[in-house]
């Protein structure tokens, strides 16, 4: 907090001398227009007898109208030296207000909220949890049941879910090493490094997916990323011996099975 208060004031500060420099460079700057070289030649040539004193009051007369007019147009809007004030004024003005809301709609003096006293907080509030907080409170679960299946289960679907595929893998590993016949968790973990491996099913995932068929060959998520890997290494075999089922239990209207029979490889190939 008071860190905070020091950098509000530094920054007010600096904002004040900006602004008060530019208002002391347009007071300070002479306002005085400087004579037009013009007029200068006309004041020369009289003095030298090529014009004569009507020629030369014609003459000058325009050249000061063309610099007067030449004046209100391009003239630059410069700050008086009692514009400083009403600035300074201002700026205070500003601050004052700024830490007036503060003091109404915040909590001054408050001290930062601790990461474990969010955590101690989000445990009661598991309904409206994001999928990082959910895994905030499933890894303090695990951190003290080390041995919780289901927390360690929910640990990796709440990484998974938040965009950590690494870590959602990590916790699914530790999930089948405690029930190694639990196909949902073989499954998860083959899609977490799957996704960990910009969506290529390399050999782990590929592992992992074939345990899952082996405790449970009924699951499809299995079987359509174990025909992907087939169908990368050119295996129509194996591709027609996982997607058959999968096509077989989706819906005729699923857009996913028209897809997968589209790519199906053909029997002579």
């Amino acid at each position: 907090m008071t860190i905070f208060w020091i950098m509000a004031a530094l920054l007010t500060a600096l904002a004040g001398l900006s602004a008060l420099t530019g208002a002391r460079r347009g007071a300070d700057t002479d306002e005085t227009v400087s004579a037009s070289p013009e007029l200068a030649e006309l004041d020369r040539l009289k003095a030298r007898g090529l014009l004569d004193e009507a020629a030369w009051t014609a003459a000058r007369a325009e050249a000061g109208r063309r610099i007067l007019v030449s004046s209100r147009e391009a003239a630059p809007v410069r700050a008086r030296a009692g514009d400083r004030v009403w600035v300074l004024g201002g700026m205070a003005a500003m601050a004052a207000a700024a830490l007036g809301l503060y003091a109404v709609i915040g909590t001054p003096g408050a001290p930062d909220q601790a990461f474990e006293r969010r955590v101690d907080q989000w445990t009661n509030e598991l309904e409206t949890l994001q999928a990082p907080q959910i895994a905030a409170v499933a890894a303090r679960v695990v951190k003290q049941r080390p041995g919780d299946h289901e927390a360690l289960t929910m640990l990796g679907a709440a990484r998974f879910e938040a965009g950590d595929p690494i870590g959602a893998a990590s916790a699914f590993r530790r999930a089948v090493a405690l029930r190694p016949d639990d196909a949902e968790s073989w499954g998860r973990l083959g899609e977490s490094l799957t996704r960990a491996n910009s969506g290529v099913v390399g050999g782990e995932a590929e592992a992992a997916f074939a345990q899952a068929l082996r405790h449970d060959p009924d699951q499809l998520g299995p079987r359509y990323f174990l025909g992907e890997a087939a169908l990368a290494r050119g295996d129509a075999g194996t591709v027609r011996a996982m997607w058959g089922p999968l096509i077989a239990a989706l819906d005729p209207a699923d857009p996913r099975r028209a897809d997968l029979q589209r790519r199906m490889p053909g029997e002579d190939e």
